[in-house]
């Protein structure tokens, strides 16, 4: 339904109610904001009535003489906003966003699926060991479920890094995130769609 209403001309017309649905469908978009900002621009956003992730862990920072916890922002620079296409300027009215991210050649921002989201939200609420993006191009990790502790239920792919077994979880324009998996704490998921979602999200920033 997006794609029908975002072209030039359409026959016949859509209706007063499809129109009415189209306005408030709502979709995660990533937004670029000033480094440092992120907190305080969250808070800004969310007062707006918009709903609002920033990617946040807690660790805690050991020194000779205390340990302190703190929170880490996952992605600098980044936060994603649930928007409907009438909602989507109001964040942009603020001087700490500067731009949506976009698919290269594209104007229009670039729509990250719920499912990414959810399973990456998940991965940031449950995990007790740090979850990192990486940018850098990934090759397809066997597909595999979490059987065993705090993050039982996620789907991702088993990856090897530096020597280390990962759960990777892909988002589109961004990168994948990953965090710490021993191999005997997941099983092997069967799919068609795998190949096909691994070709899906090849797709890079235009920055």
């Amino acid at each position: 339904m997006l794609k029908r209403f975002v072209a030039k001309h359409q026959y016949p017309p859509p209706s007063i109610s499809e129109i009415s649905e189209y306005n408030f469908m709502k979709y995660w978009l990533a937004a670029y904001v000033r480094l440092h900002h992120e907190k305080k621009t969250r808070d800004r956003i969310n007062a707006m009535g918009i709903e609002c992730f920033l990617p946040i862990q807690e660790e805690i920072h050991q020194w000779s003489d205390r340990r302190k916890k703190v929170e880490r922002v996952v992605i600098p620079m980044i936060l994603f906003v649930r928007v409907s296409p009438e909602e989507r300027s109001l964040p942009l009215t603020l001087s700490s966003v500067s731009r949506y991210m976009v698919l290269r050649g594209e104007s229009t921002p670039a729509i990250i699926p719920d499912k990414q989201m959810e399973k990456f939200k998940f991965m940031l609420d449950y995990s007790k060991d740090a979850v990192e993006l990486s940018t850098t191009p990934l090759a397809p990790g066997e597909l595999v479920k979490v059987i065993k502790g705090p993050l039982t239920g996620l789907e991702g792919e088993l990856v090897m890094v530096d020597g280390k077994s990962k759960v990777a979880i892909r988002l589109d324009m961004l990168g994948c995130a990953q965090v710490d998996m021993p191999a005997g704490f997941v099983e092997k998921v069967t799919t068609k769609c795998h190949k096909k979602r691994m070709k899906l999200s090849t797709n890079q920033p235009s920055l």
